[in-house]
């Protein structure tokens, strides 16, 4: 197998996007990176989407989106693994290059959410866990991530001030964001005191609904010099499964799909937790960063919560997580979200970070995640 490397990103400013079209967005941020790798002709494209038919009533999606690209005839294909879509087409593409059957490959990730009321955009997104023993009980995310933390706080001691310093981090990475939903800071009390969701969540430890979308180009490692542009190497990936719902695992303080992702892509890089700078991961809600962190081996498990209050998450801490601002800041538009991570590492790695820049950042982890963790893609990637 080749290897294989990003040599061009690009993303748009997320948020409630009324006067685009699901196609448009899509399009601004794949010419994005076709600019940024100087690149107007694809050879293949894979678009993370996870409910078009429910958010936007079209499906076909991996058609429609090559020809409004003009890239007609090209293999284009509608990837969907819920909240994970984006990075499970990140890591179809490398697979496609890697295999030697296509050198320049767009990985895209799309999600228009808000043409939909509020409660329909709570059905689509609870498709994603298991309908008939959860949604049937009228469980929706916010309820299965609140058991999430009720079971982490009895078991490790996490607290209220633990959750809530991980929504002040982010929105502090958030606000030097431009591309943010929401780059306005908050205080631990205002995270504390905001509109309950299910306990002990409140609004401001929820991500949002968002309209947006993100693209890379990756090409065969040995012809990163060919196209000119500055290249970053994915040397690790990996992606796993668990059950859907909560109440089959053995254990709902851990996320047994992302420890075996990691680990899969820890295996294939030679890297370990300890050599990675910098990470971005699936933080749909603040007890989700805790334990998604722990599970990558970041942190000893009831290690997270304390260790994103004492600062070590935090751009010039030890272990920086979600310098971008994660889900909580930056937006979550469900399908895209995975390559809108790969974006901020690659553009942390090739030092574009700005304001938000991770010192000496030369290994960066990316961690997307479907449901309450049915599914996750890890990614890890260096600077060549």
């Amino acid at each position: 197998m080749r290897d294989v490397a990003v040599i061009g990103v690009g993303m748009q400013k997320w948020g409630e996007l009324w006067e685009k079209s699901a196609r448009d967005i899509f399009v601004e941020s794949a010419l994005l990176a076709m600019n940024d790798a100087g690149v107007d002709t694809l050879e293949s494209m894979y678009v993370g989407c996870m409910t078009p038919g429910l958010f936007d009533a079209q499906e076909h999606f991996g058609s429609l989106m090559a020809d409004y690209l003009g890239q007609k005839h090209i293999p284009s294909t509608r990837v969907e693994s819920a909240c994970a879509s984006g990075g499970l087409a990140f890591r179809l593409a490398c697979m496609d290059v890697a295999s030697g059957m296509h050198d320049v490959v767009l990985a895209g990730g799309v999600e228009k959410m808000t043409d939909i009321s509020g409660s329909d955009a709570t059905h689509a997104l609870a498709t994603a866990a298991d309908l008939k023993w959860e949604g049937v009980s009228g469980v929706t995310f916010p309820g299965l991530y609140a058991m999430i933390a009720v079971a982490h706080m009895a078991k490790y001691g996490t607290t209220r001030e633990q959750l809530a310093a991980v929504a002040v981090k982010n929105h502090d990475n958030g606000s030097m964001n431009s591309r943010a939903q929401f780059p306005t800071k908050v205080t631990i009390d205002g995270v504390i005191n905001s509109v309950k969701v299910a306990d002990p969540l409140n609004i401001l430890d929820c991500s949002p609904i968002t309209d947006g979308a993100a693209a890379a180009i990756v090409v065969p490692a040995d012809m990163v010099k060919k196209f000119n542009k500055p290249g970053v190497k994915v040397i690790g990936t990996g992606h796993a499964t668990d059950t859907i719902a909560l109440h089959d695992r053995e254990d709902m303080t851990t996320l047994a799909a992302v420890s075996e992702a990691a680990d899969q892509a820890y295996k294939m890089s030679g890297k370990g937790p300890k050599d990675i700078d910098f990470s971005e991961v699936h933080d749909c809600f603040t007890i989700a960063e805790i334990v998604v962190s722990e599970s990558l081996g970041l942190f000893e498990r009831g290690k997270g919560g304390p260790a994103a209050l004492a600062g070590e998450t935090a751009i010039g801490g030890s272990t920086p997580i979600n310098p971008s601002g994660g889900l909580k800041s930056k937006g979550h538009p469900v399908g895209a979200t995975g390559v809108a991570q790969i974006v901020e590492i690659t553009e942390q790695l090739r030092g574009e970070g700005g304001d938000r820049q991770v010192k000496n950042a030369r290994v960066g982890l990316a961690q997307n995640m479907g449901g309450s963790g049915g599914s996750s893609v890890v990614h890890i990637l260096e600077v060549m």
